[in-house]
Parts: structure tokens; C-alpha cells; sequence
């Protein structure tokens, strides 16, 4: 066909036409994420240098937030993917049916205490978040107020009022801070050391906040002194210019993996494999490495720095299969207790 002898009108239509075929052919794969903002852009980017055929739609909210999404959608799954989502999550998702097994391609690689434990596994680790506490220093100098050292350090009058957390309903973040008091201290069906210790860190408590970065980016402008968050967001903000100190209680860190799991009945199954190869790959750890000290392949991520070199040490043992069965009974538990101080739904 000679193009110059058509209407310039026809053309453009033509090329148009030719740009929608184009466009259509890329798959559109509508992934479910509680990752963080500020890292989705460099992990699609990542991807996408493998697979730019592959367009990623994410979906964007805090652990507890996405979890009860997905479970509400059971009957009609809206998601391809699960990524960058709690382990106890996905345990969850696997005990409701809901997951799709896939032994990606670089599955040997990722240590065992960090995947699914059957074959093929139904989800895997991305990386470890855990908890860190972030402590404004010259809000506490002003209120003679002492850095503290310890989990039960919290519970001394001298922090009255000063603390945020995350609510555990809402975030991942402060879902393993619980269920790691309650391994620390005991449950005992709401009776344990753990409860105990949790009514007694309420008096010192001024909110609770749906996300796990929000403690920390509070403690970071001063809005509050103690703020439990996790080493990611506690990092970024150290290094842009917060002042605070980061603190790991000695008696033992809470923690969960940022995990990878298809959904079944996914009518992109193979763009999802494709995803989850390239998110268990090397390449993919590295970019992991570099907001977390612990990635799910060993020797991967560098040091991070304001992170202890014996961090992965400090974490306390994590049964994401009890996390998930108790899943239920905890969180009615805290909500009956504490959710009176937690900051307003939007």
C-alpha cells in the first residue's frame, strides 16, 4: 500500500489502529501489593527489563488491609498475584484454597525457613521486615525522656503517651509485634505474659496507626517520641535527615516475610510464572537487598547500615502456619483490649 497516497486523516487513523494493536498484545497482570511506595517503581522496573510484554497493575494498601481484600473476594478473585505480602498472610490464603502452587525458577536458591514448605510451595520469601523501634532524640532530650533498650523498657511510666504503634488488624507490622510478644511472653488464650505485657504497654500508648511506617515517619517529625515501626521505613528516614536512633529490643525482634504467591484460577497463569521467576531471581534479591538487610536467597543483600551485624540472630521463632490459624482469636483479642486508642478508619 502507498501511505502517501491516502489522506493524511486515514493515516492517522491507520497508525492509531496499528498502536492499539500493539498495546494490546502486552499482558496486563493485576497484582495485589502491601510493598512500599517507594520501592514498587524499582522492582517493576526490574521486571520489566525481562518481561516488557508484561504490564503490572498493582494494588496498593497495608498488610491486614490487602489480606482482608483478598479473602473477600474468595468467590471472585480480582487478583493474578500476591507480592511483596505477609508469609502469615499468604498461610492464610493456602489454608482458604486459594493460592496456586509454582516452583519458580530459582526456588533452590531461597533458604528453607524462608518458603512454603510443600511441593511445589503454594508461596515463597521475598525478604525479612522486622521490628525496630525509632526514637526521636531531641524531642526525648527536651522531656529527659531515656532511649530505651528493651520491650519492657515500654511499659515505664516515663513513656506515657509518647508511643505509636501499628494496629496489628490493619498492618503487617503490627500483627508480628504481637503474635512476637505473645511468643516471648506467652498467650495462654488472652491470659499470658503476653496479654499482660500488651495492657500494660497500652497505658503508655497515644495511637495506633493503620500502617507500620506511619510510627516511625511520626517519630521522625517529632509528632511522637517512640514510634514501633520496621528497619526499612526506620532506615529511609534516618538517612533522610530524621532524628532519630534506631533501637532493637534485646529480648527478640517480630518479623514476617514479604512473600510471592499466585492466586489460582488466574487467567494469566503464564505471565504470573513469568513474575514469579524473575521475583525469585538473583537480579530481583538484589533489589531487595538494598531496603532489607535479610534477603530469602543468602549472601545477597549488604549490610545496612544502623542494622546490627547479628540481626537475623535477634529474630524470635516464627510459625506462620500458628499466625495464621490464630490469625482470628488474636485479633479479636487486641480489638476487645485496645482498639479504642486506634487512630480513625478514612
Amino acid at each position: 500500500m502507498n501511505l502517501g497516497s491516502l489522506k493524511p486523516a486515514l493515516v492517522t487513523a491507520l497508525a492509531l489502529a496499528a498502536c492499539g494493536t500493539a498495546f494490546a498484545q502486552k499482558t496486563q497482570l493485576a497484582v495485589y501489593t502491601a510493598l512500599e511506595t517507594d520501592q514498587i517503581k524499582a522492582y517493576e522496573a526490574g521486571f520489566n527489563k525481562s518481561y516488557p510484554d508484561i504490564e503490572i497493575k498493582w494494588v496498593r494498601d497495608s498488610t491486614g488491609v490487602i489480606t482482608a481484600k483478598l479473602l473477600a473476594e474468595k468467590a471472585n478473585p480480582q487478583a493474578d498475584v500476591v507480592m511483596g505480602v505477609a508469609a502469615s498472610s499468604l498461610a492464610l490464603l493456602d489454608k482458604q484454597g486459594m493460592l496456586q502452587p509454582y516452583a519458580p525458577l530459582n526456588l533452590d536458591a531461597i533458604m528453607s525457613q524462608y518458603r512454603d514448605k510443600k511441593n511445589p510451595p503454594y508461596w515463597w520469601g521475598m525478604d525479612v521486615w522486622g521490628a525496630t523501634v525509632c526514637f526521636n532524640t531531641v524531642e526525648a532530650a527536651k522531656k529527659n525522656i531515656p532511649k530505651p533498650e528493651t520491650w519492657k523498657d515500654l511499659t515505664k511510666p516515663v513513656y506515657k503517651g509518647t508511643i505509636v504503634m501499628p494496629n496489628p488488624a490493619s498492618s503487617g507490622t503490627g500483627y508480628f509485634d504481637v503474635t512476637a510478644w505473645l511468643a516471648l511472653f506467652g498467650d495462654d488464650n488472652g491470659k499470658g505474659g503476653g496479654w499482660k505485657y500488651m495492657d500494660a504497654l497500652h497505658e503508655n500508648i497515644a495511637q495506633y496507626t493503620h500502617s507500620g511506617s506511619k510510627p516511625c515517619n511520626m517519630a521522625g517529625t517529632g509528632e511522637a517520641i517512640v514510634g514501633i515501626s520496621f528497619e526499612y521505613r526506620a532506615n529511609t528516614n534516618k538517612a533522610k535527615g530524621a532524628p532519630i536512633d534506631l533501637v532493637f529490643p534485646k529480648e527478640g525482634l517480630g518479623w514476617d516475610l514479604e512473600s510471592f504467591g499466585i492466586m489460582k484460577g488466574t487467567k494469566k497463569l503464564d505471565a504470573a510464572k513469568k513474575l514469579a521467576d524473575w521475583a525469585s531471581s538473583k537480579d530481583a534479591m538484589l533489589l531487595y537487598g538494598k531496603n532489607f538487610a535479610i534477603t530469602a536467597q543468602p549472601g545477597v543483600a549488604a549490610p545496612l547500615p544502623n542494622v546490627p551485624a547479628d540481626y537475623e540472630k535477634r529474630l524470635v521463632k516464627m510459625d506462620f502456619n500458628w499466625a495464621a490459624d490464630n490469625r482470628e482469636r488474636i485479633l479479636a483479642e487486641w480489638n476487645k483490649r485496645y482498639n479504642a486508642k486506634s487512630e480513625p478508619k478514612k
